[in-house]
């Protein structure tokens, strides 16, 4: 009678040695709602370093007590952003996204009893290769994070229509990395939406309905991309001012820049007070400009932030989010 218990433990013993990579696999950290999730598991990590010496030591050897975050985002502190316990060699830190104000992509190690670099292994997916300043190891963990995220009361919504029948509409993008999960989207009259709270900037996106790409058939702007497919394109421009003082004398105050292609009649300011302004719609990231003061070509005195283009011109930078 012990014969097939025996048989059974043995089951349960094999499955238990079944290798971790079979699993989900494991990124060192997840969103979750409106947070990002940053997670420790000890299983998935076998050799650390130590700061100021060159060998590795193994985990087997390190009595794990504390688990914290070192990275770009606290200057590489290795005690700022401590993680909490949630399981036997688990650890976890959560962030609000909101927490965080811009797009960005982030390299960050884990850092065990204050002293002990966690070392990637050749299973973890999104790690690079680097050398912080200041550090000795090669090896860290990449994080791309997104502010795009599901908001009812945005502007920005996303509307299918039809395919009733479908079970899962999920829409992806650049704004979250091309995920196939992240945005789901709701059921409604007609068709499917869901509102996203963007900013300003150009965006390539496609629907998947139940595991199929597709480009949006209400929308005619589209690019090709590398699969020889349509991406269906979605602009947001915010209204953005350009302001300069003084020069009451001059009869004439144009705008001037990469948006305009640099056409020199193309924006004509108009007095307001003291100051010559004009306002246009633009989409986010950087644009060069100059004004013309009476066809003299200068750059904003009040800007600080200039630049070069290619050309060896000397620009005025507008930075729009």
């Amino acid at each position: 009678m012990k014969t097939p218990h025996l048989y059974i433990l043995l089951c349960l013993w094999s499955a238990l040695q079944i290798p971790l990579q079979s699993q989900e696999p494991y990124h060192a950290y997840f969103f979750e709602g409106d947070e990002v999730v940053f997670e420790f598991d000890i299983r998935y990590f076998e050799e650390a370093s130590r700061a100021g010496a060159f060998w590795k030591t193994d985990f087997e050897d390190i009595d794990v007590e504390s688990v914290a975050i070192a990275g770009d985002f606290n200057n590489w502190s290795a005690d700022e952003w401590r993680m909490k316990k949630v399981g036997e060699g688990r650890y976890q830190l959560r962030k609000q996204i909101e927490d965080f104000e811009d797009a960005f992509r982030w390299e960050f190690k884990f850092v065990v009893n204050g002293k002990f670099w966690a070392e990637p292994s050749e299973t973890i997916r999104n790690k690079g290769k680097t050398t912080p300043t200041g550090s000795f190891w090669q090896e860290t963990y990449n994080m791309e994070l997104y502010t795009a995220r599901p908001d009812t009361t945005a502007d920005d919504c996303f509307f299918l229509p039809g395919y009733p029948d479908a079970e899962k509409v999920v829409l992806s993008g650049n704004f979250n990395a091309w995920d196939e999960s992240a945005f789901t989207m709701q059921k409604v009259d007609g068709g499917w939406e869901t509102c996203l709270s963007l900013d300003a900037g150009r965006y390539e996106y496609k629907f998947i309905v139940d595991g199929e790409w597709m480009h949006d058939p209400s929308n005619p702007q589209t690019v090709k991309n590398q699969y020889a497919t349509l991406n269906s394109v979605y602009e947001i421009k915010r209204e953005t001012q350009f302001r300069l003082a003084g020069f009451e004398d001059a009869e004439e105050v144009r705008l001037a820049g990469s948006f305009t292609d640099w056409e020199d009649r193309a924006l004509r300011m108009h007095r307001e007070g003291k100051a010559w302004v004009v306002s246009l719609p633009l989409t986010g990231g950087k644009h060069l400009y100059k004004f013309i003061v009476d066809g003299n070509w200068i750059t904003d005195p009040a800007n600080p932030i200039k630049e070069y283009d290619w050309k060896g011109n000397l620009n005025s930078v507008k930075m729009v989010e």
